[in-house]
């Protein structure tokens, strides 16, 4: 199941990225050629922003990748690291639960208010939903990052899917500086 959750959030901030440039540079270049600018690209862009937003908390999460201040962290000691990589993850899965939950009350504000977006007429829900997906999917990111630096005690973890930085061997970048 993770290794489908991983493929299905590359394919979906990849092409939401990708989608983003075309739209951005397609209603440049249209607006400079053709003196139009199609009404939908702009709201195109936006819907793709929000989805690579939202989608990529877990993905950062994962991959260890996410916004952190690591001054105090990186002169820590192993176990006072290790107890970080614990706490921080357990605290960040709860605030984005809660988030999940406003969420998705706010999505189903959307949904039972009948809005649509100005140009595609698309409802507007459709927009949010994966807001609340993005933070349920974080959470759970952030309980897996703390599980595993409970069950693995050898290394500390930022990421399912990344070790601690501090922890590697940096002989071989010594070595290649005196060649």
């Amino acid at each position: 199941m993770d290794k489908i959750i991983l493929k299905l959030e590359e394919f979906i901030l990849s092409y939401a990225v990708i989608i983003i440039a075309l739209m951005v540079v397609g209603k440049a270049v249209s607006r400079a050629l053709f003196s139009y600018s199609p009404p939908f690209a702009d709201e195109v862009s936006q819907i793709c922003i929000v989805i690579a937003t939202f989608m990529g908390i877990s993905f950062a999460a994962r991959k260890g990748r996410h916004i952190s201040m690591s001054a105090f962290y990186d002169l820590a000691p192993f176990k006072v690291r290790k107890a970080f990589m614990i706490f921080i993850p357990v605290i960040s899965a709860i605030f984005m639960f809660v988030l999940t939950y406003f969420s998705y009350l706010y999505v189903m504000d959307v949904y039972e208010s009948g809005r649509v977006t100005p140009a595609l007429q698309m409802p507007s829900y459709y927009l949010y939903i994966f807001i609340p997906i993005g933070f349920l999917l974080g959470g759970i990111q952030f309980l897996r990052n703390a599980w595993i630096n409970i069950s693995k005690r050898d290394a500390v973890y930022l990421g399912t899917d990344a070790k601690d930085y501090n922890d590697e061997d940096h002989r071989d970048v010594s070595e290649e500086i005196h060649l």
